[in-house]
């Protein structure tokens, strides 16, 4: 599979603002993450304002899909930047212009719902993106190791990946595997199953997170992945943060650490753990759609990104 990688980002460097899916309850969040990201030398530039959302989308599905094609098409704009997660960004895949996306190569910035957009442009265009900070989250209430974390990659880091503080994997089962570093909420991965916006994840090292799913819930899309055969022929499996999935007082349940172990005990591949990565600060960016290499001996494991996310 081909990837696509953009220009670094670095002062001056134009970004497109998307909401491709929800908007924050609190809209002065956006104006906060666009001073941030203007602090840091950026040009943030905007399509349309945001004053009223359509539900739980940011607008209607038109009108999201047209300023995401707006900036695809455009050749001034380095890098698109969502304004947060939620939910919506299935619905645009239909109405994405991936030709060109093809032709004109961008950094997709964003996380949680917007999996779908990295998958899709990952499978459809061959984009590599960052699966990293949005404009009303973490932009808007920014932490240094983070951002430090996130401008190395954007500016086309490579080597061991660490946590923004330096953190380490730890090993569950040893091992080592070389491919496509693929990576994002667990739940919009398995959404997309029987899709042309899945790309083919034969080989490839899958990193996933979620937040606020019971244990049942992870165990179904665990069950889902597996049944589907996608899980057992990964290269190899890195698993971040799975939090907030609380099970209601009195109802019985298996622990989200027996769920897990259920799956890996079949696993034949390398599978590491601890990435500091979901829906939390402070957090590691995930490059997604490059070459990595996992290695698992024992409790001990290095996660490798063998290629830049963009063009150096």
């Amino acid at each position: 599979m081909l990837s696509l990688r953009p220009q670094p980002l670095q002062k001056g460097s134009r970004i497109g603002l998307i909401a491709p899916a929800s908007l924050p309850d609190d809209l002065s969040r956006i104006d906060r993450g666009v001073g941030t990201l203007e602090d840091l030398g950026f040009d943030v530039i905007r399509y349309r304002t945001y004053e009223h959302g359509h539900g739980y989308l940011a607008g209607p599905d038109e009108q999201r899909a047209e300023e995401l094609n707006h900036f695809l098409l455009r050749t001034d704009i380095d890098a698109l930047v969502a304004v947060r997660g939620g939910y919506g960004c299935m619905r645009l895949l239909p109405l994405v212009d991936f030709e060109a996306a093809r032709q004109h190569p961008k950094l997709l910035i964003g996380y949680s719902d917007i999996t779908a957009l990295h998958l899709a442009f990952l499978a459809q265009a061959g984009w590599a993106g960052l699966s990293g900070p949005m404009v009303a989250t973490e932009w808007a209430q920014p932490d240094g190791p983070s951002t430090t974390h996130f401008l190395r990659l954007a500016q086309g880091e490579t080597g061991q990946l660490l946590g923004p503080e330096g953190e380490v994997l730890q090993g569950l089962v040893s091992g080592e595997a070389e491919g496509l570093l693929v990576g994002g909420n667990l739940s919009m991965v398995v959404r997309l199953l029987g899709t042309p916006y899945l790309p083919n994840l034969r080989g490839a090292i899958l990193a996933i997170e979620d937040v606020g799913e019971e244990p049942y819930q992870i165990d179904a899309y665990l069950s889902q992945l597996s049944l589907a055969g996608v899980l057992q022929d990964l290269g190899g499996l890195v698993l971040g943060g799975i939090t907030e999935g609380r099970v209601p007082d009195g109802k019985r349940s298996l622990t989200m650490q027996e769920v897990l172990d259920h799956y890996i005990a079949s696993l034949s591949f390398p599978v590491a753990k601890n990435l500091v990565y979901g829906h939390f600060s402070p957090k590691s960016t995930l490059p997604s759609g490059v070459r990595s290499r996992l290695r698992v001996s024992g409790d001990e494991a290095a996660l490798d990104l063998l290629e830049p996310v963009v063009r150096t």
